[in-house]
């Protein structure tokens, strides 16, 4: 794993325009840099990203199962206990799932092996971009000579999430989120492309244009019933809000689903560290209130149970604050992580990101970022496998 510099394609604004790609460059920062990419050797991507990644899914399908049906483990997640019954229900009709993204501590051959530092399993961003435009990236500097002939991509995203469509069925599907927000709007189009490209009717409605029927089915403002949803908005959220009684009643089924709920927070770290406290992509992990994050010493990285985009993330290093990001969230509780920092190219800090479709890890996206933290500023870099 290596950064090169590569140079922008002058054209890139206008081929983002032209394939949708318009949140490029959000609140008037740029989001999406070409100037390099990330290079990985294939035996990388395969042993040290594609097999831990399908292998950290299954290790968190196994810890679902037991999760929904031990009181104890949902409290711990903060999770509401007016919640319990449907988390407990998806599970057990079998709901489906169809992406998430493994965020992972890795820094190429010689390293160690990635560490898992959270799992997006709810509402996680950055794929279209992972699964379109970093692709046309490729095919352009491959077309231009700008790539060795046989350079590819850990990048299968695209076809997985048409076929997963496929397999999960059904003949129509809305999709919501928050309309006027351009990240979560560009992403949930794409999600709707990818239905639509499976051969399901989609729809989009803006979160406001949901409500309830009297039968406890939701409903868009013509009144016509919601089958499937496919919700861009956390799970804890809708669980807080307004319609959050109704989930246990309502026929509308939900993609993400709710045992989705059981993953997409912080507390699943420690309850996997106690699980596997061998295994060599888990990081040693303890609740905020558990006396044993002593162990851990004076180099820690505490988070909320719930937040997005490195908001309240504190990171400490041999007794002094590393870097810490400040914003919303922490009422729900916190996580004691063992510190492993970002590995730094050329100043930057490189995360990268397992995708998983169905239970298989299928691509893979890196974020950089000027500090150890990663942000809502951090940049969106493309990926390159290089020939032998």
């Amino acid at each position: 794993m290596r950064r090169i510099a590569l140079g922008e394609r002058p054209d890139w604004r206008a081929s983002a325009q032209t394939n949708g790609f318009t949140f490029h460059t959000l609140d008037g920062a740029p989001y999406w840099d070409e100037s390099h990419a990330y290079a990985f050797t294939l035996e990388e991507v395969e042993r040290d990203i594609e097999g831990p990644g399908t292998e950290l899914h299954a290790l968190c399908l196994d810890f679902v199962a037991d999760a929904v049906e031990d009181a104890r483990i949902l409290a711990s997640l903060a999770i509401p206990e007016a919640a319990w019954d449907v988390v407990r229900d998806s599970w057990r009709r079998g709901d489906p799932t169809l992406y998430g993204r493994l965020d992972l501590a890795y820094g190429g051959d010689g390293t160690g092996p990635a560490k898992l530092l959270e799992y997006n399993a709810d509402t996680p961003t950055a794929l279209y971009e992972a699964a379109v435009f970093q692709w046309l990236w490729l095919e352009d500097l491959l077309r231009l000579g700008r790539l060795p002939a046989g350079s590819d991509q850990f990048n299968a995203v695209h076809e997985r999430l048409i076929a997963r469509f496929r397999a999960v069925g059904g003949a129509s599907l809305a999709l919501t989120a928050y309309a006027d927000a351009p990240e979560d709007r560009g992403t949930v189009a794409y999600i709707e492309d990818c239905a639509r490209q499976a051969g399901l009717a989609t729809r989009f409605l803006d979160l406001g244009d949901i409500g309830l029927a009297a039968d406890g089915r939701f409903v868009d403002r013509a009144l016509t019933p919601i089958t499937t949803l496919f919700k861009l908005y956390p799970w804890e959220w809708a669980f807080a809000d307004a319609f959050g009684a109704a989930l246990s009643a309502t026929p509308t089924r939900f993609l993400e689903p709710p045992w989705k709920a059981v993953l997409s927070n912080k507390g699943l770290l420690p309850h996997l560290f106690a699980r596997e406290p061998g295994h060599p992509n888990l990081l040693p992990a303890y609740f905020e209130d558990d006396p044993q994050k002593a162990r851990l010493g004076t180099s820690f990285v505490k988070k909320p149970l719930f937040s997005r985009e490195g908001a309240n993330v504190l990171m400490v290093c041999d007794g002094a604050v590393l870097a810490q990001d400040h914003g919303p969230y922490g009422a729900g509780g916190h996580v004691r992580q063992a510190l492993a920092e970002l590995p730094c190219f050329d100043g930057r800090h490189a995360l990268v990101g397992a995708w998983i479709v169905g239970d298989d890890c299928v691509g893979l996206c890196l974020r950089e970022s000027d500090g150890p933290i990663t942000t809502n500023a951090a940049l969106f870099v493309p990926h390159v496998i290089l020939p032998g």
